[in-house]
C-alpha cells in the first residue's frame, strides 16, 4: 500500500512538479475533460509554473492536447500523438454507439434514417469547413435541418426535447472527422467551438489496428497507474474484459500481491520506487488521480460518502502521502476553503492550508463550479 501511494507522488506529478499541461497529461494517460475547468485544475496541480495563459496555449495554439470523447464514453484532454491510439481503442467503439442511439432517437421523431443522418452530417462538415471554425448555433443556422428535435428521456422526470444539433455534432467529433476547439468566454466554459480535423491535425487521426491500440493503452495505464487489476482497466477503458484480457496477452506483465488481490505491472515494474518528499495536494473534481482505479480502498478510505456523488463522481480531494484525507471547495467570494478527514499532522496541515492559499490566488476572480456537486464541496461553499 505505501508503495503504490509512493508511485502516485512520483508518476502522477504531484510530488515533483511537471513542466507543462501536456506533461501532465503524458503522466496520467490523458485529463479528464467532462468538466472544463477540471483540466485546467489538474495540470496546474502538477506544474512547476501553472499559467491559464500557458495552458490555452498547450489546448488551443499549439495544439498538444486535443478534447476527445473516449474512454468510458468520458470526455478527456488526450496528447496530439495518443489521439490514434485513443480513437481506435476505444472511441470508434463509442462513435457506433452513439451512431446507433441517434438513429433510435431520429425513428422515434419521425425525422429520417441512416440517410437522413448522412445527408445532414455532410451539409454541417461543409458548412464548418466554409467557416473554418464555428459554434453549433452558427452551423444551425448555416444547416437548417439541425434544428429538428428529438426527444431524450422519454416518459421520466427528466424528459427534453434538444435540437438534434448537439447529437449530430457529438457523432462528427467522435468519429474523429471534427474536433472542439476554444470555449466561448473564460476556460470555465462549456461551449466549444468545433473545427473540421484537419485544420488540428493536418493529416487527420491515422489508423491503428484496434487489437494493437487496446494493447497499447493498456501499457500505458499501466505504467502510469500501476500495479492495478485487470477490473481497474476495465472500469478506466471502457473495454469489455474480453478486451482487456486479449489486450493483456500482447503486453508483457508480471503479478503483484496487492494486500491479497492479484496485481499487475509492467514487466521490469515490480521494483520498489524510491519515496518522495512528502507532499500535499488539492486535486479538482473527476482528476485522473482519484478516478484512476474501480478499487480505491488503498488511497480513499472510508472517505468516499463525502467526496464522491451517486453516481461515482469525485469532487474536489486533498492529498497528503498518496492518499486522500479531505476536500476542498470554493466560496461565493472566491476563497479556496477544505476540511481534513483525518488527522495528517501540523507540518501537513500547514501544507495544506498553503496549498489552498495559493490555489485561491490561481483561480482569482474566476469562480469554479464543480460539474458533479458532492455532500462535503456542496457544504465547504454554503
Amino acid at each position: 500500500m505505501a508503495e503504490r501511494r509512493a508511485r502516485i507522488g512520483v508518476r502522477h506529478g504531484l510530488a515533483t512538479p511537471l513542466g507543462s499541461a501536456v506533461e501532465a497529461a503524458r503522466a496520467l494517460v490523458a485529463l479528464h475533460g467532462t468538466d472544463p475547468a477540471a483540466v485546467y485544475l489538474a495540470a496546474a496541480a502538477r506544474m512547476r509554473s501553472p499559467g491559464v495563459a500557458d495552458i490555452e496555449r498547450e489546448l488551443y495554439e499549439e495544439r498538444r492536447l486535443v478534447r476527445m470523447l473516449c474512454m468510458r464514453r468520458t470526455v478527456f484532454a488526450v496528447p496530439a500523438e495518443l489521439v490514434p491510439v485513443v480513437k481506435a481503442a476505444c472511441a470508434d467503439d463509442v462513435a457506433r454507439l452513439e451512431r446507433r442511439r441517434t438513429l433510435k432517437f431520429l425513428h422515434e421523431a419521425g425525422l429520417g434514417d441512416d440517410a437522413w443522418l448522412r445527408e445532414v452530417e455532410e451539409e454541417t462538415l461543409a458548412a464548418l469547413r466554409a467557416r473554418g471554425a464555428a459554434y453549433g448555433a452558427e452551423l444551425s443556422a448555416d444547416v437548417p435541418r439541425l434544428k429538428e428535435r428529438i426527444v431524450l428521456g422519454r416518459g421520466s422526470r427528466n424528459e427534453a426535447s434538444p435540437a438534434i444539433a448537439s447529437r449530430v455534432l457529438l457523432g462528427l467529433a467522435v468519429e474523429g472527422r471534427i474536433v472542439r476547439g476554444r470555449p466561448r468566454g473564460t476556460w470555465i466554459s462549456n461551449q466549444f467551438q468545433w473545427s473540421p480535423i484537419e485544420s488540428w491535425l493536418p493529416d487527420g487521426i491515422p489508423q491503428v489496428p484496434a487489437e494493437t491500440a487496446r494493447a497499447e493503452l493498456v501499457r500505458r495505464w499501466l505504467a502510469a497507474y500501476g500495479p492495478g487489476t485487470a477490473a481497474d482497466l476495465k472500469w478506466w477503458t471502457g473495454l469489455t474484459m474480453t478486451q482487456v484480457r486479449q489486450a493483456l496477452v500482447r503486453v508483457e506483465t508480471e503479478e503483484v500481491d496487492l494486500d491479497g488481490t492479484p496485481g499487475l505491472v509492467l514487466a521490469g515494474d515490480a521494483e520498489p520506487v524510491a519515496p518522495p518528499e512528502p507532499w500535499v495536494a488539492l486535486l479538482p473534481g473527476l482528476d485522473p488521480t482519484v478516478m484512476g482505479w474501480t478499487g480505491r480502498d488503498w488511497y480513499l478510505g472510508e472517505h468516499g460518502p463525502a467526496l464522491f456523488d451517486r453516481s461515482g463522481n469525485a469532487g474536489p480531494t486533498v492529498w497528503c502521502d498518496g492518499r486522500v484525507v479531505g476536500g476542498w471547495s470554493q466560496r461565493a467570494d472566491g476563497e479556496v476553503v477544505y476540511r481534513l478527514l483525518e488527522d495528517v499532522g501540523a507540518e501537513a496541515e500547514t501544507a495544506v492550508k498553503a496549498e489552498a492559499a495559493r490555489l485561491s490566488e490561481w483561480i482569482g476572480p474566476v469562480r469554479v463550479i464543480p460539474r458533479f456537486r458532492t455532500p462535503l464541496e456542496r457544504e465547504l461553499s454554503a
